[in-house]
């Protein structure tokens, strides 16, 4: 079954972790034998030939740099600027992705529906280009909101204004506070460009905030439910609760601390903590069971999100995986048009309604 994956940090992997991703998932884990700077070296699970494997034509993919204060403990960049170089680095690869015929950018209605034609078109799924929307993971980038109109032009379609710690336009995870006289301004001029907001990442006061001044649409690309893990970074019932009213999309996430309690980032392991996609499956139904129908859950995994296989379900090698989805969620007693709605269908719907 045709699968839309809302959250994936492609550029990232390849301009940060210096991956190949026009490669196989098997040969970049074996360029990166004896690795030992970043924890999933060798490990990856996502490049471009395992997302056509696994019929997974059209993804969110993100740009993201973020600027940390001097005091930070967390990493990036050091002023704006240099993190406003590192996403158009980042655009740039995903330009020559496009002129490599790999990947072509969707940034409206009609180019969407093109490319769902030929995805869907019953040929084979190897060298068919991936779609991707992009997407910028916190706005820190900006230097100041003008950058957004820029960033437009050259198809920026969503923002998340957060990601983690204190940010220049709002407050992430584990972190708190209300988002600052720009980041409302941000919001403004999102609305009135017609950028989706996602609402991952923001810290509850800035969740709250945002609701109250943004009237555009919002999805959350990747989040899971805090009344499963209990963590600032997923969302309360009552967030979740708020999104489906808003008629948004919420993308279950795949990163295994995010999925079942008490796991340890560095000591536990998928097999150890019972980790499967059935586990991802109980945070799909419990939203399901919130708003009472498929409507508004998808997959956003953040697969490669910086961690591989040590930090993923145990029954993923590669993000072509995804499709055991399908089986897994039947089993669960969902039938066929809902299994469609969790896969691909209600990303496609709300972005027929945002783009037309």
């Amino acid at each position: 079954m045709f699968i839309i994956d809302a959250h994936l940090d492609l550029s990232m992997n390849a301009m940060e972790w210096n991956r190949n991703l026009q490669l196989d998932v098997a040969a970049i884990r074996q360029r990166e034998e004896g690795l030992t700077d970043k924890p999933d070296r060798g490990k990856n699970t996502v490049s471009l030939p395992a997302l056509r494997k696994g019929n997974i034509g059209l993804v969110v993919a993100t740009q993201i740099a973020r600027y940390v204060a001097h005091e930070s403990k967390l990493s990036g960049w050091h002023s704006p600027q240099q993190a406003w170089a590192q996403t158009q680095g980042q655009l740039a690869w995903y330009k020559a992705m496009e002129a490599q015929g790999e990947m072509i950018q969707i940034k409206d209605s009609k180019s969407l529906k093109i490319h769902l034609d030929q995805w869907n078109d019953g040929s084979p799924t190897e060298g068919k280009p991936v779609g991707y929307i992009l997407s910028l993971e916190g706005a820190d980038s900006f230097i100041n909101i003008e950058y957004l109109e820029t960033a437009y032009q050259y198809g920026l379609r969503a923002v998340g204004p957060a990601h983690y710690g204190p940010g220049r336009y709002a407050n992430g995870t584990d972190a708190t506070g209300t988002m600052n006289a720009e980041g409302l301004a941000l919001l403004k001029k999102m609305e009135a460009l017609n950028i989706i907001l996602d609402a991952t990442h923001l810290c509850d006061d800035a969740f709250w905030q945002a609701m109250d001044h943004f009237n555009g649409h919002v999805w959350a690309s990747h989040n899971n439910c805090r009344s499963l893990v209990n963590h600032n970074r997923q969302f309360s019932d009552e967030q979740l609760k708020t999104l489906i009213e808003r008629d948004a999309v919420i993308g279950a996430a795949f990163d295994a601390w995010m999925i079942v309690p008490g796991w340890a980032k560095g000591q536990s392991t998928p097999q150890q903590m019972n980790c499967t996609m059935n586990r991802i499956i109980d945070h799909i139904d419990h939203i399901c069971q919130l708003a009472g129908n498929s409507l508004h859950v998808g997959i956003g995994s953040d697969l490669d999100g910086a961690f591989g296989k040590e930090q993923s379900p145990a029954d993923i090698d590669t993000i072509a995986d995804l499709q055991k989805m399908e089986k897994l969620l039947a089993q669960r007693g969902y039938n066929n048009a809902d299994v469609k709605n969790i896969l691909h269908q209600n990303w496609i719907r709300f972005l027929q309604k945002a783009w037309k």
